[in-house]
Formats: structure tokens, sequence, C-alpha cells
């Protein structure tokens, strides 16, 4: 499977993104950018890749353990940001210290669980809003419609256990699917 670890904002959260996202569609050069959908909008916390079926029980005993761990967070999605030209996403405010460490947990716990992961980076909190196909996209005009987006608090509660099902139609702009395999409450017990 192939699975990530996540925090899932709230649908009244992601909807009030969404009206601002609907007016980015419409800006020059949106058709150039391979835009996300709301089904699949996330705070990738750890990415864990392919993970051998028999490793499932252990990662979920430590991701338990890094959830109990962790207090709820209050977050908020705001503003916009990008990644060189080619990924554009939205920013979150609130407790980044809090959901930094959860981040680091989660990753700590596939390790010790034998999922191989990644060099490990320093975790900057997002939610992808679209890819550019090319660098020729400029950027900038979707930056400054997101500059001014402010999304209302929310408390993350739960450390999820996400799989990322890739498309397999071959049919352009298809989209992955994410399916919640399990969740954990954030605890705040140490």
């Amino acid at each position: 499977m192939r699975l990530f670890a996540a925090v899932l904002p709230p649908p009244e959260r992601l909807d009030e993104l969404g009206h601002v996202v609907d007016r980015l569609h419409h800006l020059p050069g949106a058709d150039g950018l391979r835009w996300t959908t709301r089904p699949g909008w996330h705070l990738t916390l750890a990415f864990m890749g392919e993970v051998d079926d028999g490793l499932l029980p252990e990662l979920r005993v430590r991701l338990a353990r890094a959830a109990h761990r962790t207090p709820p967070l209050p977050l908020r999605l705001h503003g916009g940001g990008h990644f060189g030209r080619r990924a554009l996403w939205t920013g979150v405010a609130g407790d980044l210290d809090g959901l930094r460490l959860l981040a680091e947990r989660a990753d700590a716990a596939a390790r010790r669980a034998g999922v191989p992961m990644e060099e490990h980076r320093r975790y900057q909190a997002h939610l992808t809003l679209a890819r550019a196909r090319a660098d020729a996209v400029d950027l900038h005009p979707f930056l400054d419609a997101l500059a001014g987006f402010e999304g209302t608090r929310w408390e993350a509660g739960e450390l999820t256990l996400v799989r990322s099902n890739l498309p397999v139609s071959g049919v352009r702009g298809e989209q992955p699917r994410y399916e919640r395999v399990d969740g954990w409450p954030l605890e705040g017990a140490g």
C-alpha cells in the first residue's frame, strides 16, 4: 500500500478554501496547472510510499503512540506559497511547532516500524492546491489572490493514516484517490 500520515482539515474549513480556489481557476494561466481536488486536500505529515502489509500492525501501534503523546492542535489555513515554479499551496498558521513535532513523531514511528523513509527534511506545513505542467506558468497572480486568505481556526484532533491510490486509467486529469486507513485521537498525554 502507498501510505502517508496526515492531518485532515474539517469539511467546513475546506469549503472556505474551496471558495477561494474556485476563483483561482478563472485566472490567466490556470489551464497550465493541474489542480488538486477537495476530496484530496490534506496536510501531509510523513510520506511513506509503498509499505509492506506485514509492517502495518507495528506502524499502527507506533502512530497511535505518537498521537497519544500529542495534544490537539489549533490550526487555520491561510495565505499561499509555492515550491519552485511547480507547486502552488496554501499555508497553515497556529500551533506550527506542535504540527512539526507531530510530523517528526509520525516520521519516527514509520522508521521504527521498519518503513524505509526518504531522507528527513524540515517540515513545511502546507496544503497543495496545484502543480504546474511546465515552468512557463507564472504563479504570481495565484499567490496574490491567496495572500489575503484567512481561514477560520479549527482544532486538529486526529493523526490519520491515508492510502494513496494512484490513477490507473491513463485519463488526463485523473486524480489520485485517498482512502482513510486508520486514525488516532491527539490526546496530549506526554
